[in-house]
């Protein structure tokens, strides 16, 4: 009886001892579970994180891409702003320009207008003064008005005017004077080539308008091949000296 009670003794501590090693198995084994799911759980977030990082690396680059870009286009659009202000300076100074020549035109055409006008006047002025039977014309914007040298020197060949033509010439004197902006060209034409006399004739009808106190700046004569015409031509025009020196100066200005 003694004996057995060790042995019973034995299998209990055995089967306790049996009882605890498979618990401790067991819990063993449910930690590798666990470890294994741990594991798991730090691989995927390990994973997830390089994913991230690439992620943040890929940002990072189009961020500085964007800004670089950002960059450039503000550089761009500065530049541009740049060019613009310019630009807008030259169209304006070439507005300027454009008014100042438009000015600078109306004002030759308002002048040219004018002269216009004034040879209607002078071309009426000279129908009344000499009459409807005198050679009277108009050429461009210029009143002509012309004598056979006959009639003026009583010959082809004469230089002296003839005392019933000074009439004719005090009647272009009076047109003259009522016209006092307007300059007088007188042309003798020639039908040999010899400009030497019908200069001369020209310039007898030209003393004789200076003695009807025509001013001699008003008056130019010359000797001109008439090809086969010969005569006096009176011309009554616009002072163009005057006119070029008024239009060179409104340009300079």
């Amino acid at each position: 009886m003694k004996k057995l009670v060790p042995l019973v003794f034995l299998l209990m501590l055995s089967s306790a001892f049996g009882q605890k090693k498979s618990e401790l198995l067991s819990q063993i084994q449910s930690l590798r579970i666990q470890l294994d799911s741990v594991q798991g759980l730090v691989s995927d977030a390990q994973r997830g994180e390089r994913i991230s990082v690439s992620k943040a690396e890929a940002l990072q680059t189009q961020v500085s891409e964007l800004q670089d870009a950002n960059a450039t286009l503000l550089k761009n659009l500065n530049s541009f702003a740049t060019v613009s202000s310019k630009n807008s300076e030259n169209i304006n100074k070439a507005m300027e320009s454009l008014q100042a020549k438009e000015s600078q035109l109306r004002m030759v055409n308002d002048a040219i207008a004018r002269n216009d006008s004034t040879a209607i006047v002078v071309l009426t002025n000279a129908k009344q003064t000499l009459g409807e039977n005198a050679k009277i014309g108009v050429s461009n914007g210029a009143v002509i008005i012309t004598s056979d040298l006959t009639t003026l020197f009583g010959s082809d060949s004469g230089i002296t005017i003839l005392p019933e033509a000074e009439t004719w010439v005090q009647k272009v004197g009076q047109v003259l004077q009522v016209n006092p902006e307007m300059a007088v060209t007188i042309e003798g034409l020639s039908m040999t080539g010899n400009l030497d006399l019908p200069a001369q004739q020209a310039a007898a009808v030209g003393s004789a308008l200076q003695r009807l106190e025509i001013a001699s700046d008003r008056i130019t004569t010359l000797g001109k091949d008439g090809n086969l015409k010969e005569g006096v031509v009176i011309k009554i025009h616009p002072n163009y000296a005057a006119f070029y020196s008024m239009v060179k100066e409104q340009v300079k200005n």
